[in-house]
């Protein structure tokens, strides 16, 4: 069993249920989902998408989503069908893969790092997290890297308030600021 599972399963979730007082273990909270996307519309070569998509493949572990644009812009220099992103929807096994990865290695890689905002979670239990350059996932090699291209992760729980979800993601190991 995944690490980041077994500390969900055997601390957070009895934890929640002595805090908020459930009146058993399936009432308490859990993480239902993790997507990851990214934007690449400012490539215009072909080898640049190609080793963003391959880096992105990497990093998530699946075959990505590749968004295309729906309308032509021209102040853009955008056509429509042109890739503009790819998104990937992380559940069950890969899902905790990713979320140890994400807590173990990835967020404390991030340069000048103090702690994660708890303005980053909604007020419907949601947390939603930036990177500036996927250099921070050990996937990623540096000297690989052509172009770099930012990273948005959305944690979906299934929480009913923002203190839940805060207390939730605080037990299953994210390093919020104090």
């Amino acid at each position: 069993m995944n690490k980041f599972k077994e500390k969900l399963n055997k601390v957070a979730i009895p934890a929640m249920n002595k805090k908020f007082g459930y009146k058993n273990a399936l009432a308490a909270p859990k993480i239902t989902k993790v997507v990851v996307s990214a934007g690449i519309g400012s490539f215009k070569d072909e080898a640049k998408k190609e080793a963003a998509l391959k880096s992105f493949t990497q990093i998530v572990g699946q075959k990505p989503l590749i968004n295309k644009a729906k309308k032509s812009i021209a102040s853009f220099k955008l056509r429509e069908g042109m890739v503009v992103g790819y998104s990937a929807t992380l559940r069950g096994p890969r899902m905790y893969d990713f979320l140890e990865k994400l807590v173990s290695v990835t967020i404390p890689r991030v340069r000048d790092f103090r702690g994660l905002d708890k303005k980053l979670v909604d007020q419907m239990g949601n947390m939603s997290i930036g990177f500036k350059e996927h250099i921070s996932f050990p996937e990623s090699a540096e000297e690989d890297v052509r172009a770099a291209f930012g990273l948005g992760v959305t944690i979906v729980t299934t929480a009913k308030s923002k203190e839940e979800a805060l207390e939730l993601l605080r037990l299953a190991g994210f390093p919020f600021k104090a």
